[in-house]
């Protein structure tokens, strides 16, 4: 393993659909697609996680894929970029990827801003949550 990364990394198994997490332990999404670079020498190398909606559709594809693609850009008031999260912030890869950085650095998410807004926030005792 080389700075806290499995040696060789397997996209499909160490990183697809783990949970990231800052620097402190708050979560900050699921890895939902990698972006790979192709080096001159013709080997791929991560450069980015990609997280949101948007992006997890494109993946499942089909109805439901749509559907979160739609409802991805809805949200986001026609905005479908992933957030996008350099691979060199991540500090660990293990049962979830720990990143270098706070999570308010990241751009919200369309649904889990509106999910906190229209349904967390309305739970009884919600803005306590986490502390």
């Amino acid at each position: 393993m080389i700075l806290g990364r499995p040696d060789p990394l397997r996209v499909e198994f160490h990183l697809l659909d783990r949970q990231i997490v800052d620097v402190d332990g708050h979560p900050v999404g699921k890895v939902d697609d990698v972006e790979l670079t192709r080096d001159d020498d013709g080997t791929y190398r991560v450069t980015a996680l990609l997280t949101g909606q948007y992006v997890l559709g494109r993946r499942v594809g089909g109805l439901l894929g749509r559907v979160l693609c739609w409802l991805g850009a809805r949200l986001g008031g026609g905005r479908v970029e992933p957030v996008r999260i350099g691979f060199e912030h991540v500090q660990r890869v293990s049962s979830d990827v720990t990143l270098s950085l706070r999570a308010e650095v990241l751009a919200e998410q369309p649904l889990e801003r509106w999910l906190r807004d229209k349904f967390i926030a309305r739970i009884p005792g919600s803005g306590h949550a986490g502390g």
